[in-house]
């Protein structure tokens, strides 16, 4: 029999349209979705949060974040209902005690049933981590690291969960949502073009990559997105660099992309390109070597002005996590990292629909791309 935790709300950051979904890369595969709700990112646990409209079959929740070390034994994640701590759904306790084991459980009205453990440990202390919770209408749904983990028969109906929340020794990332039933799969495109730049702009094509890191913006309606996350070994999480893929639908105002990975310890440079075949209508070239984030259009492979100018000072570090979303305006690109805004970058391509494909390459692992 398990005991019970008590968990204090701590508001965790929302990234609006931040979704995500893990297929293993060299099977070339990626999930499109939509929102359910603007992920919590960053929370503070022991974490509570609000399942807005409760859960419905076909959603699925995502948890990343990392088991921390010599600071206990054990982390939850409890699906309950937001009226009472006294009824938990189900309940996800990884416990690293021996070997390691994961107990499953379902509290109702105070007590709890008979405990399921599956007698494997997919999580290592220090390692990254993610568990995506797959809602359906037997049951959840358990992955972690992208490989399949259990099957947790439904105990009490789910559609009275509204509330999830994280206790115990870690450090979350973030906790996103989705409905995986929203669009159909697209499938990626996994070739880069290389445009040469006859004009000699100062602006490498060099690629390198960035910290995961993750902030706070305006909402936007999101219609239809494709998410692309890649795994390799548990925990360890990057597509090939350079990568790149189709926007869906162009731009236009309110699109929304979202681009998360950590930069490498020894980075020079990195660059994220917004093109229109090819041309690259919005470069955005992070130089640690000049410590600036340098922004440019290339049309007909000729460079324009570059731009400099920033609100703040250098966001991205070596070695450490980052969170670009690139938010489309009418007359302007809004830039934010780490849930700051950035800059603005006035649309020098006007035909926005026309810039439909995304590329980043460099310094650089990523570990979420959301067009």
């Amino acid at each position: 029999m398990h005991g019970r935790l008590s968990v204090k709300s701590s508001p965790g950051r929302e990234l609006p349209g931040c979704v995500r979904s893990s297929r293993d890369h060299r099977r070339g595969g990626e999930m499109a979705s939509s929102s359910v709700q603007a992920p919590f990112v960053n929370p503070v646990v022991p974490f509570s949060g609000t399942i807005q409209g409760g859960l419905q079959e076909g959603h699925q929740i995502t948890v990343n974040g990392t088991a921390l070390h010599a600071c206990g034994p054990r982390f939850i994640v409890n699906f309950q209902s937001s009226i009472s701590d006294n009824d938990i759904a189900f309940h996800f306790n990884p416990r690293f005690q021996g070997s390691g084991y994961v107990v499953c459980n379902t509290m109702e009205k105070g007590r709890w049933g008979e405990e399921e453990r599956k007698m494997h440990m997919p999580f290592q202390m220090g390692i990254p981590f993610e568990i995506r919770f797959l809602v359906q209408s037997s049951g959840f749904q358990v992955m972690v690291n992208g490989d399949f983990f259990i099957n947790y028969i439904h105990r009490v109906p789910f559609h009275w969960v509204d509330n999830i929340s994280v206790t115990g020794p870690m450090r979350l990332t973030h906790i996103s949502f989705q409905d995986t039933r929203a669009v159909p799969v697209q499938k990626m495109i996994s070739e880069v073009q290389s445009n040469p730049s006859p004009c000699g702009s100062p602006e490498s094509e060099e690629q390198k990559p960035k910290p995961p890191s993750y902030w706070q913006a305006t909402a936007a309606p999101i219609t239809q997105m494709v998410v692309h996350t890649v795994q390799s070994t548990p925990g360890q999480m990057f597509p090939a660099i350079p990568f790149f893929t189709s926007i869906p639908g162009g731009l236009y105002p309110s699109k929304a992309i979202t681009i998360s990975g950590t930069v490498l310890p020894n980075a020079q440079r990195f660059h994220i390109n917004l093109r229109s075949g090819n041309d690259i209508a919005f470069h955005m070239n992070p130089r640690f070597d000049e410590n600036a984030v340098v922004r440019n259009t290339q049309i007909n492979n000729c460079w324009g002005p570059e731009e400099h100018g920033l609100t703040r000072n250098m966001p991205f570090v070596r070695g450490q996590a980052f969170l670009v979303w690139i938010k489309c305006e009418g007359h302007c690109l809004k830039v934010a990292v780490d849930g700051q805004h950035l800059f603005d970058y006035n649309h020098r391509l006007t035909n926005l629909p026309a810039i439909n494909n995304l590329e980043v390459g460099g310094d650089v692992q990523l570990t979420l791309v959301q067009t």
